[in-house]
């Protein structure tokens, strides 16, 4: 899938992983909310991606020129 494609699924709290990354990242995912002490707050939209195998976890994470063009989007049980 293209980027636009699954856009739909990452406001629904969908997960998605490139084909073509073949590392340890593990899904990216879209948030618009914080837990500060108990309390959700709104924020302004934001990525994650969970990154394993080195111990990272979650990491801020923003797409490239590459991730927005490229056509090796799928969704993932995570």
């Amino acid at each position: 899938m293209r980027f636009e494609e699954i856009l739909p699924g990452l406001r629904a709290k969908k997960k998605y992983v490139r084909q073509g990354w073949g590392g340890a990242e593990n899904f990216v995912q879209l948030f618009d909310h914080l837990e500060v002490n108990g309390q959700m707050l709104e924020v302004t939209p934001y990525f994650l991606i969970h990154v394993s195998g080195q111990g990272e976890g979650y990491s801020m994470w923003s797409p490239t020129s590459c991730d927005v063009l490229a056509e090796d989007w799928v969704e993932v049980d995570a």
